[in-house]
């Protein structure tokens, strides 16, 4: 499990504030909370998705890999009907999908990622 990121804030407790007819100061705490709502968004969205199993039957090849994370993730696949399979989470550039948990590696062997899914 990934940690959640944290925002230090000075020991006086008024953080920004202080910054208040500064431009410098107020431009660097304004950079400071755009940065930890991207990292807390992302930390959230991480932790936040859920994942389906895909349905076996429909797609052409099968095979899982163990992923850096410890899960065991189906190998990307086709459908042999040409649809999108239940739990695919990209689109790889062989037109593949790809069922994988993280977005580090995803697609690799496949030309990578064509779009993300979601």
């Amino acid at each position: 499990m990934r940690p959640i990121p944290t925002v230090t804030v000075p020991s006086d407790g008024r953080g920004c504030r202080r910054a208040e007819g500064r431009p410098m100061m107020r431009l660097a705490c304004v950079r400071l909370a755009l940065a930890s709502a991207v990292l807390l968004a992302l930390a959230g969205g991480a932790s936040a998705r859920e994942f389906r199993a895909p349905d076996e039957s429909t797609l052409d090849r099968h095979g899982h890999y163990r992923n850096r994370d410890g899960f065991e993730v189906h190998r990307p696949a086709k459908t042999r009907d040409g649809g999108k399979p239940a739990g695919a989470t990209a689109q790889c550039r062989d037109d593949t999908w790809s069922f994988s948990r993280n977005h580090r590696g995803t697609c690799s062997g496949h030309g990578g990622v064509a779009h993300w899914e979601g």
